[in-house]
């Protein structure tokens, strides 16, 4: 039986190297002396024909810090994710995650559950207005830090450049705090997957820069213009900034495309049938264009026996006289009331598409504006305070928008947002599924940055969505709306186990016997449930049941037993239900031959089933 272990993000990579270039893979001995793999990068490099660090110049981005924030996304999550059932709705049942925790930690943590079955996600971070900024993650470089990294001043802080700039400082922690989130956020990303970023003027040359770089510069799909306020604003000193970006990148752009959205009924309205005509309402297109068609040109003679020459000067008919004749013997030319007209092409709405191809500029009175948002916001929490109000909170119906461009209502897609602010995506998600009957999932990610002014029943934004979205459910519920109107809160923090790692030399029989149980004594059950969920890459979504000191996720894929004394009864238990994976608490078996027993029943009643133990 052996340990429970998280696998290394970094590890996963050399495997994945190892895929394609076997030969750049070798094994050394760590210092423990046990073999792992390792890339040679000089092998490497010569298999890809030379390239790697030349000193030749080349287009890219770069920026002090840069890579810092490349090694930490590849540096493995300590932590774990604990469960909040108290702050939940359906806990057990429920496929919708609410975290509350720092992002790049927790997208860590998520790399194995959720890699590659993300098909929407969706960021509004923290714009760059040129001050400091909650997530910095020890990127942060103080102006003479910046000033030496960046090689314009030497090490004893004499210039290098005649004017030294300092502003790019706050640009380079900018784009280090993102850069390592978008390359896990890239990962988990299914491969007809998309993501939508939102972002002001201070920062789109770099997001999409560095979008570029991590999802591939061919797979830029669109950069959106939201109308965000419907008045311009007269305080501008010099030009009312009345719009923001988002930033649309796929994973794939050969596999994704965007949904048609539905027809507004203004492009309904257009279609009239004022001749009666039996395949119902049309609407006329101008049968001339300006584009060279050699068979475009000849005299057209009208009902009322006037000849029409050929098509408007500098002009060609888009169709050739063989079709024309054929679309007018069945009735798909329209004349004009009195049959003198210029003619025209009838479209009939029933052979149209269903949808209208989306566009990138999206006015407010479509997807809804600022204020729209905070009025929102504020019809669902309580707030004591107005300074607590967010001025950044997006409306619901843009992200409803997004939603319905990125995919099908029943296909389950996961939607995940690790910027998550007040919840507007979660609330975007339950609002369009009971309005579609779609299945959708929501994943909201959201560190617990305290509230500019302390007020009773909110303690952080995180509490802000968190109260919104109970509240939200709860109108939806009332309402008679179906699905999933659930949420599982998680909270990251630090590892259920004790760190047993003791110095050489301090190890004696009190050390060995205070870490005979590693488990921390305020860690449940449920929280080593948790944690082996992570641990063996399960969705921590799955449904949960628990009985007779057993824990059931989804339908067998795991099954745990974490009680302080595990029988062999419980194990035959467990091992006759035949689990995928079956955990249990390592200091439960009295001794060895209790942990040995344990292996031989699930060899004699499931071979097949993984199993593990935690602690």
């Amino acid at each position: 039986m052996e340990k429970l272990t998280r696998p290394d993000p970094a590890t996963r990579d050399v495997d994945r190297l190892a895929e394609l270039f076997p030969t750049a893979v070798t094994e050394v001995a760590d210092a423990s002396g046990r073999l792992t793999r390792v890339v040679d990068f000089e092998l490497l490099r010569q298999r890809l024909g030379g390239g790697g660090e030349d000193g030749r110049e080349r287009y890219r981005l770069e920026w002090p810090g840069k890579r810092r924030a490349q090694q930490a996304a590849r540096e493995p999550a300590t932590g774990t994710l604990r469960p909040v059932r108290e702050q939940s709705r359906d806990f057990d049942r429920t496929g919708n995650l609410l975290i509350e925790g720092d992002n790049l930690d927790v997208l860590k943590l998520l790399q194995e559950s959720f890699l590659g079955r993300i098909k929407v996600i969706y960021i509004d971070p923290p714009y760059n207005t040129g001050n400091d900024f909650l997530y910095d993650d020890d990127f942060s470089q103080t102006r003479a830090g910046y000033l030496t990294r960046s090689g314009q001043v030497d090490g004893d802080r004499l210039p290098l450049v005649a004017n030294p700039e300092t502003g790019g400082r706050f640009h380079s922690d900018w784009l280090s705090m993102m850069y390592p989130r978008l390359l896990l956020a890239r990962d988990l990303l299914t491969d007809d997957g998309v993501i939508f970023v939102s972002i002001d003027d201070h920062e789109i040359d770099n997001l999409r820069k560095i979008c570029a770089e991590i999802f591939g510069e061919r797979n830029f799909v669109a950069q959106i213009i939201w109308q965000k306020v419907y008045a311009p604003k007269n305080t501008a000193r010099w030009f009312s900034e009345d719009h923001d970006y988002i930033l649309v990148f796929a994973r794939n752009k050969d596999r994704w495309r965007p949904q048609p959205l539905a027809r507004t009924e203004e492009m309904e309205a257009r279609y009239r049938n004022p001749d009666g005509d039996p395949r119902g309402p049309w609407k006329p297109e101008n049968m001339s264009a300006r584009n060279r068609y050699d068979a475009g040109v000849y005299p057209i003679t009208t009902p009322s026996g006037r000849v029409i020459e050929g098509p408007p000067r500098g002009s060609y008919w888009r169709i050739s006289r063989q079709r024309f004749d054929e679309l007018n013997a069945d009735g798909r030319i329209w004349w004009g009331a009195g049959g003198d007209n210029t003619p025209a092409v009838k479209r009939f709405l029933s052979e149209v598409s269903a949808g209208r191809t989306p566009q990138t500029l999206w006015s407010y009175r479509e997807v809804g504006h600022t204020q729209d948002a905070k009025r929102s916001l504020l019809r669902y929490v309580p707030f004591e305070h107005t300074a607590n109000v967010l001025n950044s909170v997006k409306p619901v119906e843009l992200l409803r928008r997004i939603l319905q461009l990125a995919g099908r209502p029943g296909d389950g897609d996961i939607v995940l947002d690790f910027f998550a602010g007040s919840a507007t995506t979660a609330h975007a998600v339950l609002v369009q599924n009971a309005a579609d009957g779609g299945n959708r999932r929501f994943v909201g990610v959201q560190i617990p940055e305290p509230l500019p002014v302390a007020e009773h029943g909110l303690r952080s934004i995180f509490e802000i969505g968190l109260t919104r979205i109970r509240n939200v459910a709860a109108e939806l519920d009332a309402s008679g709306a179906s699905g999933d109107l659930g949420f599982r809160v998680l909270r990251l923090d630090s590892p259920n186990l004790v760190d047993a790692r003791v110095p050489p030399g301090e190890l004696d029989q009190d050390a060995l016997t205070s870490y005979a149980d590693r488990v921390k004594p305020d860690r449940t059950g449920a929280d080593l449930l948790f944690q082996a969920l992570l641990d063996a890459g399960l969705d921590p979504g799955l449904p949960i049941s628990a009985a007779d000191g057993m824990f059931v996720a989804g339908a067998d894929e795991l099954v745990a037993c974490f009680d302080r004394t595990i029988t062999p009864a419980v194990v035959r238990t467990i091992a006759a239900r035949r689990p995928r994976r079956a955990v249990f608490r390592e200091s439960g078996f009295a001794d060895d031959a209790t942990r040995i027993n344990a292996d031989r029943i699930f060899a004699e009643l499931s071979p097949s089933t993984d199993v593990k133990a935690v602690g």
